[in-house]
């Protein structure tokens, strides 16, 4: 009689590293020479992705490789046997020969989820030619509507180590990241508090479309939960004073406290930090979201509370009193299309800082140039602000610290640049403390928001390359009391969008940026995701070499990359 098995117990239960399979496909009528070569280019591009691509906590992803080459069915049994049992979540074939696409590739990745991602990376060889048998699986893959990314790169035609160029790597690197990215958020979390924040239908949980699309799940707790946990003190008083020491050292008096009460209010501000991090941690949350408005702090029919602004932004900094730390991309309004935002570029970009913005007022040239000639303030063509105009981007909640400096600043220079205000009691009855500072130019990046179709039940990214610009003081101080002085501010400048594009197409009253994002890593995200690309910028070319991946074979069979996007949603739902 046969008896089940007991599983064993798990070591942990915070999510493992995201795992990338490597293997290589081959004739069996090759000589040994080509074989043993084919082999070594496995184990190279296995640690060119084990050595260049990390988690967002800093982590490396883990990387398996096989030295079965695959010459036909039996060793795609053998293979895809090894995949299975290392769980592998991304496979990258590493072709250097000829071999038969249905006996090798095909017979591998149908042993494998019909949703893993797939890489094909070769070099342009002529003596034996991988790049020949890339173009015929990738053509079959296309033609079956599996979306494959190929990735032809150069390395030399002879020799047992032959070294990849740093284009092949750099675009390897930059889909294993949007493979990482998709992969590793599959069956992950998000924990929101609150319910639909102020009417904002783009801010909206669309807890099925994300499921089927995202594979993530929306948390959703009551704010009720976490005021009775503040009031019953449910959280490390000890540590509170450790957060609180390192604010007033940090912040000084740029931190506003009138009275004692504002004190004890600001405080309050700070337990909810580490309330709703314990809370995250416990339920093993990738991000999160905070409603505020209008019941927690802004409605006068119950007892407003302090406004969540430092706990946000401590969020999504890369430090806080404990010292370095991963960000948590966390939405304040609880806008969770928002949070989404900031979360897939922030894994994209490695981890990087999210920041969270109002879409605020949009500066034209010929406008914010007026109010320079007003304010007597000089400016030439070279003035980047005053030829393409800027975007106030500034919100009361979420600001990372990090973006009072530029990537790699120190914690301690960046909380020199901070200052935490009252905030306005106009919005927030409630009171508490605002944070602002104003960030500086010359940092390039990614702007971007994703939004939701119920028309097409998919989700689309509208995005730009984008920098931010330094203001001459007077011009700075002006444009911040247009909108609130007391929050941070970031001059935004589109790289290919002119204004009365970018103000037209903006689609929320919200917007995002990350720093050290490549187009080409954001798109390759896209195309895993099935997510519409929405930049509708006219200056934009449509494939930007050296920047821009590849548009796969996939959509070139299917009337474009937007008309084919759009069959496989249908497919799949």
């Amino acid at each position: 009689m046969a008896n089940a098995t007991k599983l064993a117990a798990v070591k942990g239960d915070k999510g493992r590293a995201v795992r990338f399979g490597v293997a290589a496909t081959s004739d069996p009528r090759i000589d040994d020479a080509s074989r043993k070569r084919c082999k070594t280019i496995v184990e190279m591009i296995a640690d060119i992705v084990a050595d260049g691509v990390r988690m967002p906590d800093g982590t490396p992803v883990e990387v398996v490789w096989s030295d079965v080459l695959i010459d036909g069915e039996k060793q795609a049994d053998q293979v895809a046997r090894q995949f299975r049992a290392a769980e592998v979540d991304a496979v990258i074939l590493a072709p250097d020969t000829w071999a038969f696409p249905q006996l090798t590739g095909i017979s591998l990745l149908a042993q494998l989820p019909p949703d893993t991602p797939v890489n094909i990376t070769c070099g342009n060889s002529g003596p034996k030619p991988g790049v020949v048998y890339a173009h015929a699986l990738n053509g079959a893959l296309a033609q079956s509507g599996r979306l494959a990314h190929l990735n032809v790169g150069s390395w030399p035609d002879t020799g047992e180590y032959p070294k990849p160029s740093q284009p092949t790597v750099d675009a390897l690197v930059d889909w294993c990241y949007a493979a990482m990215a998709h992969a590793g958020l599959k069956g992950r979390r998000v924990v929101v508090f609150g319910h639909d924040s102020m009417g904002m239908e783009t801010a909206l949980a669309h807890v099925i479309p994300t499921r089927r699309t995202f594979g993530l799940e929306i948390t959703r707790l009551d704010m009720k939960l976490l005021a009775d946990m503040l009031q019953k003190g449910a959280y490390d008083k000890k540590e509170l004073r450790e957060l609180r020491g390192w604010v007033d050292k940090h912040v000084g008096k740029r931190l506003e406290l009138p009275s004692a009460a504002d004190s004890e209010r600001f405080n309050l501000s700070l337990a909810m930090y580490l309330v709703i991090r314990d809370l995250l941690s416990d339920l093993n949350a990738v991000g999160g979201g905070f409603m505020s408005q209008l019941e927690w702090g802004s409605d006068r029919r119950g007892l407003p509370l302090p406004v969540a602004d430092a706990m946000e932004s401590l969020f999504n900094s890369s430090f806080d009193h404990r010292g370095p730390k991963p960000v948590m991309p966390f939405a304040t309004e609880a806008d969770v299309q928002g949070l989404l935002t900031m979360l897939y570029t922030s894994w994209l970009a490695g981890g990087a800082p999210p920041l969270f913005m109002d879409f605020r007022k949009v500066w034209e040239p010929w406008e914010i140039q007026a109010l320079a000639r007003k304010l007597k303030v000089g400016y030439t063509r070279k003035d980047l602000w005053a030829a393409k105009g800027i975007v106030d981007g500034d919100n009361s909640g979420s600001a990372s610290f990090d973006w009072a400096g530029k990537p790699g600043e120190k914690s301690e220079t960046i909380m020199k640049r901070v200052s935490m205000p009252m905030a306005e009691l106009y919005y927030f009855p409630g009171g508490g403390n605002s944070v602002t500072f104003v960030t500086p130019g010359g940092i390039q990046g990614v702007a971007a928001r994703l939004a939701y179709s119920d028309l097409s039940g998919m989700f689309s990214l509208v995005w730009d390359e984008a920098c931010t610009v330094d203001l001459p003081a007077k011009l700075a101080k002006a444009v911040a009391n247009t909108s609130n002085i007391t929050w941070p501010h970031t001059w935004v400048v589109p790289k290919y969008a002119v204004m009365g594009e970018y103000k037209q197409y903006a689609p929320a009253n919200h917007f995002h940026m990350v720093w050290d994002l490549a187009p080409a890593r954001l798109e390759y995200w896209m195309d895993l995701a099935n997510v519409l690309s929405a930049a509708p910028w006219q200056a934009r070319p449509a494939f930007i070499e050296g920047v821009d991946r590849p548009l796969p074979l996939l959509y070139v069979l299917n009337g474009g990359e937007a008309q084919a996007k759009m069959r496989r949603a249908r497919h799949s739902g």
